[in-house]
């Protein structure tokens, strides 16, 4: 029995990368996992290889059940739907973790003077507004049940400046989603309802293999600014959902916990 037997996950932006690396771990400790994307096949665009024909397959590979649901959760019908069919399938709610987000926009520069106006909407909608259309999705269930965990993705950027100020907007976004979070704690911890977030550093995923190296993500100097000497990979980051998302994390509520390797040495 695993310490997420008989509970039910939901993981947004779960097709690749992080989002799978989530999911795949919450199953792995017994959760049945619905995976939320805005393209379910979305690891073969980065060349990521699956050990099944889909995420939902590797789930079910290790023995819990799975549904996927495709769509744009900058929509609210959207993170309703995912709600009611995630309860259709399987008839609660336990856990959300909110991965969905991008750090870059297409035909816009990264920094906040050179951020097309398109591309701050598009980041802020697709980082912040999903995170909060999915929470008060789920709330409702997780209230009636009196419990539930929430786990949100921040990002080493939302709590300490990129150099140059580099993915400002993104980064924005990213501490609007860490005070977001600790709303949400005061708000829904009376019903039960505990909420973290965690604030990734740089994770050697394939799409950030594949980012143009003129963006100035996963540079060499930044590797040597971190106190371990080495970039995240999606294990480390899936190890702290674990915990945030098990009784481990019982009398954890509100916290935004940096996962950066000691890039961040500061309180956040």
């Amino acid at each position: 029995m695993g310490a997420l037997s008989g509970k039910v996950a939901i993981v947004t932006g779960a097709a690749r990368g992080l989002g799978r690396a989530y999911a795949l771990r919450l199953a792995g400790i017994g959760a049945d996992v619905a995976i939320c994307d805005l393209n379910l096949q979305g690891a073969a665009r980065t060349g990521e290889k699956l050990n099944a024909e889909s995420v939902m397959a590797e789930v079910e590979d290790l023995g819990c059940r799975s549904i996927g649901v495709e769509g744009d959760l900058r929509e609210p019908a959207t993170a309703q739907k995912l709600v009611e069919q995630t309860l259709e399938a399987f008839g609660r709610i336990d856990i959300l973790v909110n991965n969905a987000g991008v750090a870059v926009a297409r035909n816009s520069g990264t920094l906040a003077t050179d951020t097309t106006p398109e591309a701050f909407d598009y980041l802020i909608d697709v980082n912040l507004k999903t995170a909060q259309l999915c929470c008060a999705a789920v709330a409702p269930t997780m209230k009636k049940q009196r419990s539930g965990v929430i786990v949100n993705i921040s990002s080493q950027t939302g709590i300490s400046l990129l150099e140059g100020g580099n993915l400002a907007v993104y980064g924005a976004a990213k501490a609007g989603v860490a005070y977001l979070t600790r709303t949400l704690a005061a708000e829904l911890g009376p019903h039960g309802i505990r909420v973290n977030a965690i604030a990734p550093g740089i994770v050697e995923t394939e799409r950030l293999k594949r980012l143009d190296p003129s963006m100035g993500i996963a540079t060499d100097r930044q590797r040597e600014a971190i106190a371990l000497r080495r970039f995240g990979s999606t294990q480390d980051l899936a190890n702290v959902v674990e915990f945030l998302t098990t009784d481990l994390s019982g009398y954890v509520t509100g916290q935004v916990i940096s996962v950066c390797g000691g890039a961040v040495l500061h309180p956040s």
